[in-house]
């Protein structure tokens, strides 16, 4: 179901980035957009600390 704060993101990985995007999701049975958005949220926490 889609949130109603959403908003599209359209990124450019290269072929080795995807690759290893999708390993990851796969091992850990995670989505791409959920771990993107976990590594998005742990740029917070470093902004938060500076």
């Amino acid at each position: 179901m889609p949130r109603k704060d959403a908003a599209n993101l359209t990124i450019q990985f290269s072929r080795e980035e995807k690759r290893i995007l999708e390993e990851y999701c796969e091992k850990m049975q995670r989505t791409k957009s959920d771990v993107i958005r976990e590594m998005v949220r742990s740029l917070k926490k470093c902004l938060d600390s500076i």
